[in-house]
């Protein structure tokens, strides 16, 4: 594996979205998507001898900017993963870690009932890996990043790690 490993992911729902705000680019376009992509799968290969998927769809009309795996062996339900953490990214504007600590370490039930979500709710997942990609003065987010592939914790917070890692370079210029 490596030397540096991915640290722990904050735990409660207020710290996590005080995070993900304290995340926002100074601007996101599809060259700084790429940008994300490749730090997010190069990180994955340091930390995982196991494949992952990594993802990036704008907000508006969830059109993708960047998909591809860490490693060969991804799985059709990776992507079944993805589609699902991006929508509640999407939906509610914080991450799915963050949904994930809202709800009792991921009480699924409790977040059907809370949502009302009834037999939609099968179209979500409170599972770590989604990311709201937020723009420093635009309100929401302008993107959803999503990994799925490692234990949730780790795709949450590999994304994390790459997004201060971009916004440092973003500051820099």
């Amino acid at each position: 594996m490596t030397s540096n490993p991915l640290s722990t992911p904050l735990a409660t729902f207020d710290e996590i979205v005080a995070q993900e705000k304290s995340l926002s680019l100074l601007h996101f376009n599809s060259d700084d998507a790429f940008e994300l992509g490749i730090l997010i799968r190069n990180r994955l290969r340091e930390v995982s001898q196991g494949p992952a998927v990594v993802n990036i769809a704008l907000a508006n009309n969830q059109q993708l900017l960047f998909h591809a795996a860490s490693r060969p062996g991804t799985v059709p339900e990776n992507d079944n993963w993805v589609r699902r953490k991006r929508n509640t990214v999407l939906r509610f504007g914080f991450s799915t870690w963050a949904a994930h600590n809202m709800f009792e370490k991921g009480n699924e039930e409790l977040f059907k009932s809370r949502f009302q979500l009834g037999e939609q709710a099968g179209e979500y997942a409170i599972h770590g890996g989604g990311f709201p990609v937020r723009v420093q003065a635009v309100e929401g987010p302008v993107a959803a990043v999503v990994v799925s592939g490692l234990a949730q914790e780790e795709d949450h917070q590999v994304v994390v790690e790459c997004l201060q890692v971009l916004l440092k370079g973003q500051q820099k210029q």
